[in-house]
């Protein structure tokens, strides 16, 4: 006699189910995942846009020379009068990006102050020591041209968007699966769900899958919204950034569920995934070039996930690279996924 097949619904489909109509439900999930990248891609676009170079605002001590004052007017530059405190606060805020002041002495030699940490304090100075040696009869000895570059893939917001990317994806990997397992643990939820047809696996698995689920949906936005306002263009495979924006949001899920096998209330996970993901912010690449970092630190830095996420996702965009070109990648990304997946699932309690 035939034995009667097991009608029983799959686990893993009605928790996938269960966990996207929660997150359909949750105004504040479908913020973050799709309206702060939004936002967030239009302030900076806004702030980075192609435009003209900054004013170069300087601050004049007692006893810089009419000549002087004569020379920086005639090229545009700022000058404010100041003194004494005055002058030091203007320069200490920001308002001034360098002093003049009167070099003590025969003639009329000057001293800069400024902060040389600041780009625009030695954009600055360099800008106002070439118009006042030239007025003092010094000429260039080669004459030179500038060319800007303006084009898509060279811009700041082409570098932007594609970091933008994997912070959302590691954001909402974390958040959405870390956080949403500790409140069912501090809620009871897990222990009840102990009296069903399923196994640890398979509520991992669900909450994993409904990030995936939702992974084609912010790429939509966020690729859409950067082309019509900023016009940035994918120029490798779509598949290759399909691949590496899976494998990142894998990856990091597998992290939030390792942080959350043992947490016992969100306190201790929100510590967690602020201990993980905030130097992460810093040093993977997402707002500025990885490698303003020492060099003795670069090999840390390159392993890191979200370091790989950033660069295989500007390989893709930026380089146009396809597969292949993101394998290094997707490599580092498995080995931080596979080994988290397995430790949170070994020491996953349930209450």
């Amino acid at each position: 006699m035939a034995e009667a097949p097991d009608l029983r619904p799959n686990p893993i489909v009605q928790l996938t189910l269960m966990r996207l109509r929660e997150i359909g439900r949750e105004p504040g999930v479908l913020f973050w995942a799709f309206g702060f990248p939004v936002v967030l891609s239009l302030a900076l676009g806004i702030a980075f846009r192609a435009r003209g170079p900054e004013p170069v605002v300087v601050g004049a001590l007692p006893g810089i020379s009419v000549d002087a004052h004569r020379a920086l007017a005639d090229a545009k530059v700022q000058v404010k009068e100041l003194e004494g405190m005055a002058a030091e606060m203007e320069l200490r805020a920001g308002r001034v990006n360098l002093l003049l002041a009167p070099t003590p002495g025969p003639g009329h030699a000057i001293t800069y102050r400024f902060d040389p940490a600041r780009a625009e304090a030695r954009t600055a100075r360099a800008t106002v020591n070439q118009i006042l040696q030239r007025a003092a009869g010094q000429t260039e000895p080669r004459l030179v041209r500038d060319e800007e570059v303006h084009e898509p893939g060279s811009r700041y917001i082409d570098f932007l968007v594609p970091g933008l990317i994997a912070m959302n994806l590691m954001s909402g990997s974390m958040w959405g699966v870390a956080w949403v397992v500790v409140q069912m643990r501090v809620r009871k939820l897990l222990k009840r769900l102990l009296a069903a047809p399923m196994r640890r696996r398979h509520l991992m698995y669900a909450l994993g899958l409904a990030r995936l689920v939702i992974i084609p949906l912010e790429l939509i936005v966020i690729l859409v919204f950067s082309r019509v306002f900023f016009s940035v263009q994918v120029t490798g495979s779509y598949v290759a950034l399909l691949a590496v924006s899976f494998a990142g949001s894998a990856c990091f899920a597998s992290i939030a569920i390792a942080v959350a096998s043992r947490a016992e209330n969100t306190e201790t996970v929100s510590g967690l995934m602020n201990l993980i993901t905030m130097p992460m912010f810093i040093t993977s690449g997402v707002f500025f070039a990885s490698s303003n970092f020492p060099e003795s630190i670069q090999p840390a830095i390159r392993i890191l996930p979200l370091t790989a996420m950033c660069d295989g996702l500007r390989a893709v965009m930026i380089d146009g690279a396809g597969l292949g070109g993101v394998l290094p990648s997707l490599l580092i990304l498995a080995l931080w996924g596979v080994p988290s997946f397995l430790l949170g699932l070994r020491y996953f309690r349930w209450n």
